[in-house]
């Protein structure tokens, strides 16, 4: 190696370390005694001192670095690292570079224009990082430089993708938004695979608000057009920005609902298969529409944005495009599936109560079959792979499943049930085919759970045994009596012991009873899940009565009178309590109030056995 590649490598560590460090004198001082000054290479891909200033956010740095170039070498700053990115393209990912890029545009007004090895100019590469005070100032200067209508260069990338492209995907609505008004032709262009930008929006669901009430209401409280942030609380400042957001995502979908006509490009209502009640005769027939495949239809074009906005659960939407255009309920998409068939397919079940709440709809769809003869029904035992799906115990997924199929069946008819798909299944026998797994799956993990209760409930029963013989204050010698007994907490103490006994041996003869449970699909439907909830329960409060007992034994042995000193034990005694029912009911998918609503349906189910109006008939 030689002497200059050696010092070069010194020089590009001692800028590297500096610019790591945020050392701006050092960095200065090492590029006053350098030939290239700021405009030295410093990285491995070709990054001068200024891409790396710009690009850590040093403003005032990356000014007095560009103040180093002499006039005469203005034309050098055009300069492009191994990825084509120049120094402007670098001030694209952070809104505190916009002096500085008025200051590069000024010295070399040429790097407005230049584009980088994927076809983006500095426009572009600001609106794919969604930074809106740099796209604001670098729209209004390629507006100011380029007033006729050929803006190509700046609005459209080598792969098709434009800017209004890569403004959804930064999730910067606002932005996207706004280049939608300016240039509206770009909402029906579509890029390499032939995704419009409305396409590309159906794709992720918004986040409008939290489900949590306090949430919510401070949430709608919240001015999301608030200028200074500076005195607010960070959690009320992401509330804030996702609020923006939200509102501007809003006003994004309404538009590109209103100006994008994709949602008329449908497939063929005749499906390839036609419906059939038994297995025999010719496996094809004449009404079957088999077609030698070509290129074309081998190449899976993109669903329309009602579809796509169903499978990815992006319910604004699917609501304003009906709202807009209701005929466009009928679309269907290139396997012959209608909205309700994605939607029981993706378990999107707002979705399909929007349709299904729609009667004239509900009757157009609900008879429909797909390319492979599945009906409604089909679909709920088929299942789409869903990484963002809540983590839930098998038997409740089960659960889910098996009333889903109860409610599409309220929809659909008589005949629908004895429909069979290509495959010669009905839509009882493909759900079970495919949920025994999940059966099996769902036995022991009620099986496990259960044998752990069983345990806990067992070792409060013991406790709560032992106490009875053990009162607090001990017994008199001579007539055997409780010495406490006059005393009112020594009551509490007795009836609370006595309700953790009771409710843990209760709790342990249902534990037991779904272990030895026969796991038929339809004990999962209800009575297994209703013994599960209600045991957990009964060992609740089995367990808060143990602690109520614990709590007045303190009182009754250790309080001093006064009035403090019981605060206090009190506080500390139901302190374990307070914190085992908040953990338990935030870690349960159901929420509170359908647990209640379980147990006392399953209390009430002792006396009397309703029928529901659509029963599951599965395996026995």
């Amino acid at each position: 190696m030689s002497a200059i590649d050696t010092d070069d490598l010194q020089t590009n560590k001692e800028l590297y370390e500096a610019l790591m460090k945020k050392d701006d004198d050092k960095v200065l001082e090492i590029c006053a005694r350098i030939p290239k000054g700021p405009l030295h290479t410093v990285t491995i891909h070709d990054d001068t001192v200024i891409h790396m200033a710009i690009y850590h956010k040093k403003t005032a740095l990356a000014l007095t670095l560009i103040d180093m170039v002499r006039a005469c070498d203005s034309h050098k700053l055009t300069w492009q690292n191994s990825s084509g990115s120049t120094i402007l393209h670098e001030t694209g990912t952070n809104n505190k570079t916009v002096v500085a890029a008025k200051e590069m545009l000024r010295r070399a007004p040429m790097l407005l224009s230049m584009t980088n090895r994927q076809g983006e100019t500095a426009l572009f590469y600001a609106a794919r990082h969604g930074k809106t005070q740099i796209f604001k100032f670098l729209h209004d200067e390629v507006t100011r430089a380029n007033p006729g209508p050929d803006m190509k260069t700046f609005l459209v990338r080598q792969d098709k993708s434009t800017i209004l492209h890569l403004a959804i995907l930064s999730r910067n609505y606002w932005m996207a938004h706004e280049i939608a008004v300016r240039h509206k032709h770009l909402i029906t262009e579509k890029d390499e695979d032939e995704m419009t930008p409305l396409q590309l929006l159906s794709c992720r669901p918004l986040d409008i608000s939290s489900t949590n009430f306090f949430t919510r209401f401070v949430y709608k409280a919240i001015d999301p057009n608030v200028d200074d942030t500076s005195r607010m609380l960070s959690p009320l400042k992401r509330m804030r920005k996702n609020k923006f957001k939200s509102e501007w995502a809003m006003k994004l979908i309404k538009l590109l609902v209103k100006e994008d006509t994709s949602w008329e490009n449908t497939e063929s209502r005749l499906t390839k298969h036609r419906a059939k009640f038994h297995q025999y005769g010719k496996s094809s027939s004449a009404t079957q529409l088999d077609e030698i495949p070509t290129f074309e239809s081998l190449a899976r074009l993109p669903d329309t944005p009602l579809l796509l906005a169903t499978k990815y659960r992006c319910t604004q939407v699917v609501e304003e495009i009906l709202e807009s255009y209701p005929q466009a309920i009928e679309h269907v998409d290139q396997d012959g599936r209608n909205i309700l068939h994605i939607a029981i397919l993706y378990r999107n079940h707002e979705v399909f109560d929007l349709v299904v709440d729609t009667k004239y709809a509900k009757q157009r769809l609900r008879g429909k079959i797909d390319n492979d003869a599945n009906t409604l029904l089909h679909m709920v035992g088929e299942e789409a792979p869903d990484v963002e799906a809540d983590l839930k115990g098998p038997a409740l997924v089960l659960q889910d499943n098996m009333k889903l199929f109860k409610k599409v069946a309220n929809i659909c008819t008589t005949l629908d049930r004895m429909k069979l798909n290509s495959k010669s299944k009905t839509a009882e026998q493909l759900f079970n085919e495919n949920n025994n797994q999940r059966r099996n799956e769902a036995k022991e993990w009620m099986i496990e759970n259960a044998k752990n209760y069983t345990v806990v409930a067992v070792l409060i029963a013991t406790v709560a045994f032992a106490a009875e013989y053990t009162v607090p204050g001990g017994s008199d010698p001579k007539s055997g009596l409780p010495i406490l007994k006059k005393k009112p907490l020594f009551f509490v103490f007795t009836v609370a012991d006595a309700a953790s006994l009771s409710t843990a041996l209760t709790a342990v003869i249902m534990f037991l009873n779904i272990i030895t449970s026969t796991y038929r699909f339809k004990d999962f439907e209800t009575s297994l899940i209703r013994k599960l909830t209600f045991g957990l329960f009964l060992l609740m409060v089995s367990v808060a009565m143990m602690m109520v007992a614990f709590a007045a034994t303190l009182i009754l042995t250790v309080s001093s009178g006064r009035k403090w000193t019981d605060i206090v034990l009190y506080v500390v005694s139901f302190f374990p309590v307070i914190v085992f029912l908040f953990t338990y009911f935030q870690s349960q998918s159901i929420p509170f109030s359908s647990k209640i609503k379980g147990m006392i349906n399953y209390m009430h189910s002792w006396f009397a056995n309703p029928k529901p109006a659509v029963r599951y008939r599965g395996p026995q």
